[in-house]
């Protein structure tokens, strides 16, 4: 089990996690915002368990990798996860993406991973493409004033907005009747302090106005696409839904009454399910 650092280009240092056997297939896990590879430790510990690599980085300015002042865009997200994907050799890997890392890993597959052949399946979970912002093109989204008011919020205070959003919509805390988990709302919090301001700040932009439908559309691999219908971050309406109507050759599950953060609160259903589609 290994950990380091690659440099990219542009002089960011992106910290990355490489567990496994390196004959192996690897498994290549892209996480949201604003948080670390670590939110991927369930399903990391859970592949790992059944025989793959399993490989996951910090995105640029988020966990330990360096709070580098630029490229906090959809195109440096891609090129940083070429760049890991480069300096390890991967190839056959299975891509999967959760939330910001959903984008992430759409735009990784359709501009760098599919012409070397280097991609297998691709996985979208509750995932921000095709396009987040409310425009006259989408009129199903979300409005631009929410995400300025996660702006002004984060600048204000950026320890009490993350604490508000982790013990309330993420996970569905905020729902009548559910357990609410401290150690979970604390290890999202402590992930998220771990990152740069500036770039979680920046990274609002990216995660919400950028529009994927062409990387959605140029995915050829087999893309399983999920989501849960409580997700209170990102409709699965203005998501999944429509991933599924551009992707070529994808698969649909929406899982009823599961939140945005489903990965943690309900690993126990989705790690399976995510093993059958990797082994299918």
């Amino acid at each position: 089990m290994t950990s380091g650092f690659i440099h990219t280009k542009d002089g960011a240092e992106i910290f990355y996690k490489d567990w496994g056997p390196k004959t192996a297939q690897p498994i290549v896990f892209h996480h949201g915002w604003p948080l670390s590879s670590d939110d991927w430790d369930t399903q990391m510990l859970y592949f790992l368990a059944n025989g793959y690599r399993v490989v996951a980085h910090d995105r640029r300015g988020h966990g330990r990798s360096s709070q580098i002042a630029t490229g906090h865009d959809m195109d440096h997200y891609a090129a940083d996860a070429a760049a890991v994907v480069e300096f390890l050799k991967l190839s056959n890997a299975v891509h999967i993406g959760h939330s910001t890392g959903g984008g992430e890993v759409a735009r990784y597959v359709a501009k760098f991973g599919q012409p070397q052949g280097r991609v297998a399946k691709a996985i979208l979970v509750s995932a921000v493409p095709p396009l987040m912002v409310k425009t006259d093109s989408n009129p199903q989204g979300t409005p631009r004033s929410v995400f300025d008011g996660f702006r002004t919020a984060l600048a204000a205070n950026r320890a009490e907005f993350f604490r508000a959003v982790a013990s309330g919509p993420f996970y569905g805390f905020n729902r009548p009747g559910v357990a609410v988990s401290q150690p979970i709302i604390d290890n999202w919090w402590r992930q998220g302090m771990m990152g740069s301001a500036l770039a979680h700040y920046e990274g609002i932009k990216a995660f919400s106005e950028t529009d994927q439908t062409a990387d959605l559309e140029a995915l050829t691999v087999p893309t399983y696409i999920i989501q849960g219908d409580d997700d209170q971050v990102v409709p699965y309406t203005d998501a999944a839904l429509k991933q599924a109507e551009l992707v070529k050759n994808g698969t649909l599950k929406i899982y009823k009454g599961f939140s945005h953060g489903m990965l943690t609160t309900n690993a126990d259903t989705i790690n399976p399910d995510l093993l059958a589609f990797v082994r299918a």
